[in-house]
């Protein structure tokens, strides 16, 4: 999963790598130089007595140790744009990719998983980049490299690496395989500890309500603890790593002093060769040491790279068509043929066989129980999900033959619950219509109702308006939400229980300027209350998932026991025959 993440974003950053790689090649081959320069200044220079000769092979290494410096400079460089752009690439595929699903997907993986994801996840793989180009490419070779000088300085002596190196890799390859398992369970506690964090935040006024913070900061306190103790064990094993790598170093260097003393006094070595072949087993050691930090990050990004595939390979229910049919003049009829929904696996269907039409200048509601389907048949029309049976139809077209952006002009979606953007009033209001005027703005704040209490904020359209809407009060909000709907004009209209938050006055009011506004378009409404629906010109009655009645108040009144029964729960006989 992580190479075949890293090969499909980082084939646009071809050269930039390349010369991540040729300096870091003559950044090592300058590091693998200075050792034998050191040694001939020892054995040839110093020895001899001969001043020159350490000054010109002194100006050599100072010169190689800049070269060696500006290429170390230009790799971190280069590699730290290369590992920059593939994170800002990565998170854009991803947003893409979370853009273009259903509400399915979504609440599949679930909205904490996707933010974790998008940060957190990319950031690991980004960090596991960085270390790659920094010091990776530059291990093998010179761990190769130091191996074969040493090698040329005095075979003997290099059968401690016999013994070093194969210590260091078992050591890497056990910590390794016990840290991957505990590096996934981390990302998924990060994920625990992102949806209580987000319930705590977004519910604190019912927290509040009933007094549960208690309870509340005890949910916090296990999954924080649950993380602590994942990346405790994960830390106890990284902790072993370097003090065990740093133990053969020391180790070695010893040994190396040791037997190394004993062949120069017995005249088979020089102390310049012991000199040079120390440092390459310090290189040798400490390219191997280099590459334990990639191998400590290593895992955890190999997990981050699967939750990044997950995302980035599961495709949309909800797929544009290759080739949409235009919409052409828009009538804005609305036809529901057979429309049945079922989420996989589920026994039974959420709607069944729904048909359904509504006309433009006429307005169709829908009602029924809780879970009878209302908001699901909703969604159909706008895409947000795809019926599994039947069709939905705009002006006789299939809804999955148009394309997104046909339809989306064509419909005016208010869902059951609105929300509103950071930002402005003027700024969400213009989210279906960027180009309106204020005029516009204020005219669907007008017929929504909620021009009244914008007039009286200081900024008025300017006002300022916090994630969700949540510096507004719940009615505030939804008439906003209608407003905005109104300055989009399209020719369908979908208010989906736009109205429970509103007192019956301004319900009323709201409903009679809608009647107005809309006259020429198709309305359709899910409500509750019984008054908002009652004077439709057609009352669609659903239970469980199916059309149980069609028609007016009064003809389900006397025909439908289903609608019937749902009147006589919030009005009196008289009441409803009025």
């Amino acid at each position: 999963m992580l190479i075949s993440l890293l090969r499909t974003h980082l084939r646009p950053y071809r050269r930039p790598l390349l010369v991540v790689v040729v300096l870091q090649l003559l950044q090592t081959l300058a590091m693998l130089y200075l050792p034998t320069l050191n040694a001939d200044i020892i054995d040839n220079g110093v020895v001899k007595g001969d001043t020159g000769y350490i000054m010109e092979l002194g100006g050599v290494m100072l010169a190689v140790s800049l070269a060696q410096i500006v290429c170390s400079i230009g790799a971190v460089y280069v590699g730290a744009k290369v590992a920059m752009a593939l994170g800002r690439d990565v998170r854009g595929a991803l947003y893409d990719r979370v853009q273009s699903f259903s509400a399915r997907e979504v609440g599949t993986f679930g909205t904490p998983s996707l933010i974790t994801r998008i940060t957190n996840d990319v950031q690991q793989v980004q960090m596991l980049v960085v270390m790659t180009l920094t010091i990776v490419i530059a291990a093998p070779v010179m761990c190769v490299g130091s191996i074969l000088l040493a090698l040329h300085q005095d075979i003997p002596l290099a059968s401690i690496l016999l013994v070093a190196l194969p210590v260091l890799v078992v050591v890497i390859a056990i910590v390794i395989s016990r840290m991957r398992p505990q590096f996934r369970l981390m990302q998924v506690r990060l994920d625990d500890i992102n949806r209580v964090l987000r319930e705590q935040i977004s519910g604190i006024r019912v927290i509040r309500a009933f007094v549960r913070e208690p309870y509340e900061r005890k949910r916090f306190e296990k999954s924080n603890e649950e993380l602590f103790d994942v990346s405790l064990r994960a830390g106890r094993l990284m902790s072993l790593m370097f003090p065990t790598v740093m133990a053969v170093v020391n180790i070695s260097s010893v040994a190396v002093l040791w037997f190394g003393g004993q062949r120069i006094d017995a005249g088979h070595m020089q102390i310049g060769a012991l000199t040079a072949f120390l440092s390459y087993l310090m290189q040798t050691l400490m390219s191997v040491m280099m590459a334990t930090f990639m191998f400590m990050m290593a895992p955890r990004a190999e997990v981050s790279a699967e939750r990044l595939q997950e995302v980035l390979g599961t495709g949309t229910t909800v797929v544009p068509p290759e080739n949409p049919t235009p919409l052409g003049d828009v009538h804005g009829h609305l036809e529901l043929r057979g429309a049945t929904f079922q989420f996989p696996g589920a026994e039974q269907p959420i709607l069944c066989e729904v048909d359904l039409v509504a006309n433009p200048g006429e307005v169709t509601a829908i009602i029924g129980s809780t879970g009878s389907g209302k908001t699901t048949l909703l969604n159909l029309v706008p895409r947000l999900s795809d019926v599994t049976a039947g069709a939905v139809l705009v002006d006789g077209i299939d809804v999955r033959e148009l394309a997104p952006n046909d339809l989306a002009r064509v419909i005016g979606l208010v869902p059951q619950r609105p929300y509103l953007f950071t930002g402005t009033v003027a700024s969400n209001l213009k989210y279906g219509n960027p180009d309106a005027t204020d005029e516009e703005l204020w005219r669907a704040l007008e017929i929504a109702q909620a021009a009244g209490f914008v007039r009286t904020l200081p900024e008025g359209l300017d006002a300022p308006i916090a994630q969700g809407g949540s510096n507004v009060s719940g009615g505030q909000r939804q008439r906003l939400a209608i407003a905005r709907a109104l300055v989009h004009r399209p020719e369908i209209y979908l208010f989906d229980d736009s109205f429970s938050a509103l007192d019956y006055a301004t319900d009323a009011a709201l409903r009679a300027a809608l009647a107005r506004e809309t006259a020429g378009a198709t309305v359709v409404i899910v409500a509750q209350r019984v008054s908002t629906i009652r004077n439709a010109d057609r009352i669609v009655v659903l239970d469980e998932g199916r059309v149980v009645g069609t028609g007016t108040h009064a003809e389900l009144m006397d025909t439908n026991d289903t609608y019937r029964e749902i009147v006589l729960s919030q009005l009196t006989e008289q009441e409803a025959a009025a």
